[in-house]
């Protein structure tokens, strides 16, 4: 484990212990990964009742329910950059089958189709749901409930025809896929559909007027397991949320799962706190965003969170249908590590070379009457107006050909900056986004009188 002070253990393991017990939850696991791996964990309270006392631990098994939805939106992304099939296809072009004419894979990801929520024959009052063949034919009967990207809507059955896709578009059923594109490369042995027969919590479900539990009964939820499926232990969660903090090609690429964190819908439109990616939560506390999702199971109630920029995650597993928020635990934990515990500071590295084509481009040119300082890091051109907030990137470029660059990322991200020289090969404009950039500032079209 990657050391974190004594003392912000103690903070955390008195977090965990308070959720516990003031949330009268049998059973609880607290987590925090970085630098790559589990950091820290700890258990609180008793894994299973019947043996009271003993905690569960990090490598006991939950079921982590809906975010089994991240793996399956990552499944997607990878066939998508495959080329197997494209965000804008629609459900009918890869299940034939269905009725709902117009309906893409991006709105699926997004919850942002106006499918109900969840399939039909009140799946949740019988206990009783649907096998691949019911859950297409199930689809077909299922209502539309809202225009789409009008509003944002939770869809479970959205996330199982996803399931449905990815095995018919990559020949095998859906947890075969995610477990060799996944769970093989990341090393996730104990992340199965349902439990896997190793140590594992027992699900209850706490009364609110009573302070004896009720165990609830697993569940087998068919052709729902794309949506909810899986169990899976703090271990594992680590290495899926390093995953996410620093991805890796052979899963899915770092431009691919940023992409997945780009805002596609906002699901809290009063303080927007809350908005969904491809597949993500997008959870705001102050001036920090983190990504990931909540889980929640009779008996079961999950929560994995990243910190991307730091590369630090917040693990919370609690027993119990009747937990309190997973989301605000696992933020709880990793708020406390960044703001008491960060890792240290990565010591600054001298660069070697400036490109001898870029000598005369340093230094603060003005657009539209603001200034922006280009620089050189590590042999790459960069810029950034002094006026920005701090937490903003600089725009980064890179070189296409002699004196046109294309911008990689930060503002103004996918446009060209064309510089024009003199005769004499000095830098006299530059063009960003077909924005004038000069040496001193001016008005618009001063340099025209």
């Amino acid at each position: 484990m990657t050391d974190i002070a004594a003392q912000t253990q103690t903070a955390l393991t008195r977090i965990v212990a308070e959720r516990q017990a003031k949330g009268r939850v049998p059973g609880v696991v607290g987590a925090v990964a970085r630098a790559g791996s589990l950091a820290w964990s700890h258990g609180a309270g008793s894994a299973d009742l019947d043996q009271p006392g003993v905690p569960p631990s990090a490598d006991s098994q939950f079921l982590i329910a809906s975010q089994s939805k991240t793996l399956t939106a990552v499944a997607v992304m990878a066939l998508r950059d495959e080329g197997k099939l494209k965000l804008d296809d629609t459900v009918e072009q890869l299940i034939p089958e269905s009725k709902h004419e117009g309906i893409t894979v991006r709105q699926l990801l997004s919850h942002a189709s106006g499918m109900q929520r969840e399939p039909v024959g009140d799946v949740w009052d019988v206990m009783r749901f649907p096998d691949r063949t019911e859950l297409v034919s199930g689809w077909n009967d299922a209502e539309r409930i809202g225009k789409p990207h009008h509003r944002f809507h939770y869809s479970n059955l959205a996330f199982s025809i996803l399931g449905e896709i990815v095995a018919r578009v990559d020949g095998r059923p859906w947890y075969d896929a995610i477990k060799a594109r996944i769970l093989d490369p990341l090393e996730m042995r104990r992340t199965t559909v349902g439990m896997d027969g190793g140590p594992a919590a027992t699900g209850y479900y706490v009364p609110p007027f009573s302070d004896v539990p009720v165990r609830e009964q697993l569940l087998d939820i068919g052709a729902m397991d794309a949506c909810g499926g899986l169990a899976s232990t703090a271990d594992d969660l680590a290495k899926w949320a390093m995953f996410v903090a620093n991805p890796i090609d052979e899963v899915l690429s770092k431009d691919t799962v940023d992409e997945m964190c780009q805002v596609q819908i906002m699901a809290d439109m009063d303080r927007w706190q809350l908005a969904f990616g491809l597949g993500f939560m997008l959870l705001r506390r102050g001036d920090r965003v983190f990504v990931g999702h909540d889980g929640g199971m009779p008996g079961h109630i999950t929560s994995t969170f990243v910190h991307r920029a730091s590369g630090t995650a917040g693990i919370a597993l609690q027993n119990s249908t009747s937990a309190p928020s997973p989301g605000l635990l696992a933020t709880d934990l990793l708020i406390k590590v960044l703001e008491d515990d960060p890792l240290p500071e990565q010591p600054w590295v001298p660069g070697t070379t400036i490109p001898p084509e870029l000598s005369g481009v340093l230094g603060t040119w003005f657009s539209e009457g603001v200034p922006f300082v280009f620089s050189v890091k590590a042999g790459t051109l960069q810029a950034k107006s002094p006026q920005a907030a701090e937490h903003l990137a600089p725009a980064v470029f890179e070189r296409i050909s002699d004196d046109l660059y294309r911008t990689i990322s930060g503002r103004e991200a996918g446009e060209l900056l064309r510089i024009t020289r003199t005769p004499d090969g000095t830098p006299e404009k530059l063009h960003w986004a077909t924005y004038l950039c000069t040496r001193h500032p001016l008005a618009f079209g001063e340099h025209l009188q």
